[in-house]
């Protein structure tokens, strides 16, 4: 930053390959990856779970072997070589899959030692300081536009040996990487600095200990922006002590009786068959969520391509879903959270595992209530859900009997995972005909990483012509349903039942307005004035119809295309 470069600090966590890596090929940033590989001898979570989705991009066809080509970066691993076999294991693998999806290293992989004896600099932070010179050296060279580095031998990267030095620089590479990567490895192994140059960057340099007050320095002081610029993507192990902080008070809000096989929470949450833990009270529940709500948004203003009125419109939090975080209705005090949503104007979408029938027929109205029906038989809902109880199967069956009790709007929400749920359509067909829920949600299961809980890969993942193909499929067994609507850039589309198809018209869309109102009227009396879901129905955009040209894309908004996108992978 003192240098006029322009950083961004990015915790590995928080980093979405998917989108990110993309954007760093187009543009002149520089990718610095610092990871703690291994603490104590164990992983640490986001290093290894970005070290394993490079590893599966790089043999992906949907990525195909340059899908990295113009990205550069450069890697630093803290290891103990104490741990023979483990030391930085997942920096080298996370440096050779970025090399062999086509990005090109500005430098070689450094490595840190916490073993002193073994430390090539006597401590870590020697490690680190000598290899954050070589770095700053090769901004620097980098800056002037020289795209190859020589080994540090000579001045200036004035080389006149540039072949000699090359092979130096590839000497603690493999055989097959020299052979593969002649003309879009830049690299450099400056073993030796002079002293002026450490002088002249001494103090401008970003110790890891102060990486966390990088950001807070941006916003304060406006540099002055140069050539290059970089991003650190960061796996911090002092992370940790805040995970293990919140964790006590996650355990209050967060239960559920199975262990689904593609939970995006890597099973974090706690799991049970009956609520045991602390517990928070649905008031203090709803103001933190709204605060942290609206801090959130605040953090946005100013930023270039935020639309002010959108940015105003975000700060009130108009809906609520209660969805993503175990099994919400195993929550005590759930109705007395719901109530405070309505009377604070906030829809409630509520999704439920479809294991707790007696607190389904027990909840009062929800905007819209849904199931999650994630296998069609006993033996695939086992080996999918992992439920906890063992009864689940009638607990499941009871449960899909209580939604069609209810006289709001029911939804069956299906997760489609290739090779394990999708070739059980009659199967299905009979659970759709036990609940009669309003509408049917088909969705392909979205990937969140590697889980040693789970076996899910990217394998796993239909594509949106395959869950459409289903969609149909399904359709032809149930007479009393459509396919209304899809939206592709979900992987997602809407079975209705005909009783929402007004005058050859969908209305599937909600009136909220209309349902406060309702449900004030049921609330003020008693619970007598009920309210179905016909009476808070919309109607559906022209966009949002399946067979729109649109495919569920609101052309009143802009879409951003994903950058140098070789291959088509919408929908996964």
């Amino acid at each position: 930053i003192a240098q006029g470069i322009q950083c961004e600090v990015i915790d590995m966590k928080e980093y979405d390959p998917e989108d990110r890596l993309t954007e760093e090929c187009t543009s002149k940033m520089i990718c610095v990856f610092l990871v703690a590989t291994y603490t104590d001898g164990q992983p640490t979570e986001s290093a290894e779970w970005f070290s394993k989705w490079l590893e599966e991009a790089s043999t992906d066809f949907r990525y195909g072997k340059t899908y990295l080509k113009g990205m550069r970066y450069a890697v630093f691993g803290l290891g103990n070589s104490v741990y023979v076999g483990h030391y930085n294991t997942v920096s080298k693998n996370i440096d050779k899959w970025l090399w062999m999806l086509s990005a090109a290293r500005i430098m070689t992989r450094g490595e840190g030692d916490c073993n002193v004896v073994k430390s090539r600099h006597g401590s870590v932070q020697a490690d680190f300081q000598a290899w954050k010179m070589k770095f700053l050296s090769r901004l620097q060279a980098l800056a002037k536009g020289e795209k190859k580095a020589c080994s540090g031998k000579c001045k200036n990267g004035n080389c006149k040996n540039k072949k000699k030095h090359k092979e130096e620089a590839e000497d603690s590479h493999s055989l097959a990487e020299k052979n593969n990567s002649e003309e879009e490895l830049m690299e450099s192994s400056s073993d030796a600095e002079s002293s002026s140059e450490e002088e002249k960057f001494h103090g401008s340099v970003i110790d890891v200990e102060d990486l966390g007050n990088v950001m807070n320095h941006m916003k304060k002081a406006k540099v002055k922006t140069k050539p290059e610029q970089f991003c650190l993507c960061i796996n911090e192990t002092n992370a940790a002590f805040l995970l293990l902080v919140n964790a006590e008070r996650e355990r209050r809000l967060l239960a559920c009786a199975n262990k689904c096989g593609f939970c995006w929470r890597h099973h974090t949450n706690p799991v049970g068959t009956e609520w045991r833990w602390k517990m928070d009270p649905a008031e203090k529940i709803i103001q933190e969520a709204v605060e942290n709500h609206r801090n959130m948004i605040r953090q946005f203003k100013g930023v270039p391509g935020v639309r002010p009125e959108r940015f105003e419109e975000g700060l009130t939090v108009k809906h609520c879903a209660l969805s993503l975080v175990g099994e919400p209705i195993m929550y005590p005090e759930i109705n007395s959270f719901l109530r405070l949503l309505h009377q604070q104007n906030i829809s409630s979408f509520l999704v439920t595992n479809a294991q707790f029938p007696e607190e389904i027929r027990s909840l009062v109205p929800v905007t819209q209530l849904y199931v999650s029906v994630d296998a069609s038989t006993k033996d695939s809902l086992k080996k999918i859900d992992r439920p906890l109880f063992k009864d689940f199967w009638q607990r499941f069956l009871d449960s899909l009997r209580a939604l069609g009790e209810k006289q709001q709007r029911t939804v069956y929400r299906l997760t489609l995972v290739k090779a394990w749920n999708v070739d059980e359509l009659k199967a299905y067909s009979d659970l759709i005909a036990l609940g009669q829920p309003d509408f049917i949600e088909v969705k392909g299961v979205t990937y969140c990483g590697e889980s040693s809980a789970s076996s899910l890969t990217m394998a796993n993942v239909p594509w949106h012509e395959e869950v459409v193909y289903f969609v149909q499929q399904l359709a032809n067994l149930l007479p009393d349903y459509e396919i209304a609507c899809e939206h592709e850039h979900s992987n997602c589309l809407l079975l209705a039942h005909h009783k929402f198809k007004v005058d050859r018209e969908w209305w599937t869309w909600i009136d909220y307005e209309r349902f406060q109102e309702l449900i004030q009227e049921y609330e003020e009396s008693g619970g007598t004035k009920s309210f179905s879901a016909m009476d808070y129905m919309a109607k559906t955009p022209s966009w949002a119809i399946f067979g729109a040209r649109e495919r569920g894309f609101d052309p009143s908004d802009t879409r951003f295309q994903r950058k140098n996108k070789t291959k088509d992978i919408s929908g996964c």
